[in-house]
């Protein structure tokens, strides 16, 4: 088996060799080739070595540049194996952190510059954190620039002549806005994708619970924290969702601007839009920080080279910036918006009313009151348990055990919900099984439609 497995190693490795021998011009090509391919990335890096203003001379333009020159020269080193090369591998390690690093500050700039837009309240302390994030981002930048050209310098690599200046860079804002003069009010016909949308933000600040902090941690705290309970893939998760419902809201509610029409439904967005732009950037740092700085390899080589990264850029300020600011302001708004996201889901969902049949033969003891309570919890809109004149809150376990009591009180056989008329589909759809359970109160299997209770 070994055997076989290195001669088919070998015949791949040929297959490679021979596919790059082929290629017109092979005879010096990566030499050739990598200085071309460092050209606009190498400009940059002279750019902002002597950036003397870099809150002003550091726009989206320049990340922009930063990021696409960086990841075509990541791109070339990695087709040709640097990552396996202990002559190139540091110039491909800084041409993956220049992008990660450049990505990160882009989403943040990106914070900075429509802040005003997302009518948040009281949001001058994140605004100072964010200013803090990125100023962090662009000095660590402007640390790497000269060790990033004296890297090439050493492979030979020709700095170019030609210089970028700050009018290649301006900035995308203006004193200017145009004309606000197409109407994008909300229609009636929106409110099924208002209702989906302001119960899908819900479930996702109860999926972030898990996540919330109220103190800053510390370093220790940290790295206890990352890679094994807050790490990119986790991060990249939330943040698909997050895209998702602010795509569906572009698309299905409110296609336009952030200045006019219906307030609410805006502000609701500048909730999911800014926790979604600080998920992309602490994806991007803690990619960069669990890929490059987090336990790089046993072989000398890669932890010679991530001992040279953290002395540019530093863990710990990385870290704290991802986890103290990026993390904890997700957290923080996914929070705040939740009053406004209930307030118009009950705004708009559909209300109804049914009657069914209790629990037989235990009533609303805890199996069957918790799985109402979690589907009414599901999809968020308000719903009522109501007996008579008294009503009592669906969402809530104690609650329902509180009308239980009534009801056995009472001898009553069935009972009234009230409300968000999804909710009490499902809820009719389990009290068909009497609520999960046999008359001697054991579990049984309950409909596919109520698969999220499992």
């Amino acid at each position: 088996m070994y055997l076989f497995t290195a001669k088919a190693q070998r015949t791949q490795k040929d297959d490679i060799q021979s596919m790059v021998n082929s290629q017109p011009g092979h005879e010096n090509s990566f030499e050739k080739k990598v200085r071309i391919f460092s050209r606009d990335y190498l400009k940059c890096c002279v750019y902002i070595s002597a950036a003397n203003d870099p809150k002003n001379e550091f726009s989206k333009k320049l990340y922009s540049k930063l990021i696409s020159s960086s990841m075509l020269l990541e791109d070339f080193l990695d087709y040709h194996g640097a990552k396996n090369n202990k002559d190139w591998y540091f110039y491909r390690e800084l041409s993956a952190a220049v992008r990660h690093l450049s990505l990160g500050a882009n989403f943040q700039k990106h914070l900075t510059n429509r802040l005003a837009f997302y009518d948040l309240a009281e949001f001058s302390d994140f605004k100072k954190e964010g200013e803090v994030t990125l100023d962090f981002l662009t000095k660590t930048l402007i640390k790497m620039a000269p060790v990033i050209l004296a890297e090439a310098r050493s492979h030979a690599i020709v700095i170019p002549q030609d210089r970028f200046v700050t009018d290649d860079f301006p900035s995308i804002t203006t004193r200017d806005l145009l004309r606000y003069d197409i109407d994008d009010q909300d229609k009636d016909s929106q409110k099924k994708s208002i209702v989906k949308i302001a119960s899908d933000f819900l479930n996702i600040t109860k999926d972030f619970d898990q996540l919330k902090f109220y103190d800053p941690y510390d370093y220790e705290d940290i790295l206890a924290l990352v890679p094994d309970k807050v790490n990119e893939v986790e991060i990249r998760r939330h943040e698909m969702l997050l895209h998702n419902l602010q795509s569906s809201f572009d698309t299905y509610v409110i296609h336009g601007g952030f200045l006019y029409g219906n307030r609410k439904l805006k502000q609701l967005r500048g909730f999911f839009s800014v926790v979604f732009h600080l998920l992309q950037m602490v994806g991007r740092l803690l990619h960069f920080y669990e890929r490059h700085l987090h336990e790089a390899g046993y072989k000398n080589t890669y932890k010679v080279i991530q001992d040279k990264l953290s002395s540019l850029v530093n863990p710990a300020t990385l870290l704290d910036r991802t986890i103290n600011y990026g993390l904890f302001y997700a957290c923080h708004f996914l929070t705040t918006g939740q009053e406004l996201a209930r307030e118009i889901l009950n705004e708009n969902i559909e209300r109804a009313k049914i009657k069914v049949g209790i629990p037989q033969k235990l009533g609303f003891h805890a199996r069957p009151s918790l799985l109402v309570a979690k589907i009414v919890q599901h999809y968020g809109g308000k719903v009522e348990l109501c007996i008579n004149d008294d009503r009592f809150d669906a969402s809530s376990v104690l609650d329902i055990q509180w009308a239980g009591g009534k009801i056995q009180k009472e001898q009553l056989k069935e009972v009234v919900f009230e409300g968000d008329a999804r909710t009490l589909k499902d809820i009719e759809t389990l009290a068909g099984v009497n609520y999960g359970e046999d008359t001697m109160g054991k579990g049984v299997p309950l409909p596919v439609e109520l698969k999220y209770l499992m």
